[in-house]
This record gives C-alpha cells, structure tokens and sequence, in this order.
C-alpha cells in the first residue's frame, strides 16, 4: 500500500450540530510530523494552533501532496438514525473523497470506527489521534471544520452562544437550553 488514510471524527456529544468525521491522505513515505510541526490530536492543541495547522492542510491540497475531506450528519439525522449510524455515514462520505479506490490505501481509524468493509486494509488504533500523525491531521480536519459551522449557526441562532462552546452541553449552553428551548440544530435524542 503506497497511500495511508487517517481518519477521526469531531463532535459526537455536542447537545446541537453536526457530527464531523475527517479524512487526510498521504504517501506512505510522507513524513506527517514534519510537514506539519506540532500535530498532535486535536483535543490537545489550542483554537489557534489547531487553525495554524488547518491553513497549512489547506495549503498541501492546493499543492497536491495531501488530500482531506470531512463528512457530516445533521443533527436531525443524528435523531433518526442515532450517532453510530451517523457517524458511519459521514465516515463513508469523507473517505471515498480521498481514497476513491478502496484496494490502494492502508486506513488508520481512531478509536472504535471502522471504515466501509471495501477497505480490506484497515486498522482501528486507540488513542489513534494522539499515536498516528496522520489520524492527528484528520482530528484536526474535523474539529476546526466543525467549530466553523457552529460559528456560522451562532450567526443564525445568536441566543443560544454556539460561537462558544460549539453545541456542547457547557452550563451556559444548558441555561440558554432553559430560557430559550430548542432550535433546529439541537440533538432531542439528547436532551433530557
């Protein structure tokens, strides 16, 4: 296998938005950690840091070394199918953009994914986006992608403070829950 695919996703317990799932591939012999100092999952990086690294992804795509994609599921989506199923979905979006031909790539999955069974060569590591570089760059790709739409919704819905906390169930994000109830893009299946 010449190519390798990392692949994570991004907001799967937020009360509102998306769930995000983000997939980069590399050559092989591409040496993730020097082409982008100081990756790391993205959990551990700063908002700033994390959109450095971002642009720089950007970057590569234009040049061509390096391809990303990341795929969603809607909230109401998440509501009918649940989150495994929704996840799934966007997993499989994402990854048929940068490894359209299954039989020539080696997947790295975080955690518990798994990626569609066409995908013969594939690995499920835990803590995946912390051990491989390559997982880290897609953790990256699908958190900041993510936090941008929460942004955009917080333009649409400006009550509930999205820009913040990005649909996670903060105290700030659950007392506006109580004073303004639902809007569009909150999870029901997870709100109690």
């Amino acid at each position: 296998m010449q190519v390798v695919v990392g692949i994570d996703e991004a907001g799967r317990g937020p009360l509102a938005g998306p769930v995000s799932v983000g997939a980069v591939s590399v050559q092989k012999s591409f040496d993730v950690e020097r082409e982008f100092p100081g990756v790391a999952d993205s959990k551990k990086l700063s908002e700033k840091k994390r959109e450095v690294i971002f642009s720089m992804l950007e970057k590569r795509l234009h040049i061509g070394d390096v391809r990303f994609a990341v795929g969603f599921s809607s909230a109401q989506y998440i509501d009918k199918y649940g989150i495994s199923q929704a996840i799934k979905r966007a997993l499989s979006e994402a990854v048929s953009v940068v490894a359209p031909e299954p039989h020539l790539v080696h997947v790295f999955l975080d955690g518990s994914l798994s990626a569609p069974s066409e995908y013969l060569s594939q690995e499920t590591i835990i803590h995946g986006d912390d051990l491989v570089p390559v997982i880290s760059l897609a953790s990256i790709a699908a958190k900041v992608t993510r936090d941008r739409i929460m942004v955009d919704f917080a333009k649409k819905y400006p009550q509930y403070g999205f820009e913040r906390h990005k649909g996670y169930g903060t105290l700030l994000h659950r007392s506006k829950l109580k004073e303004c109830g639902l809007c569009d893009i909150h999870r029901r299946t997870f709100i109690h």
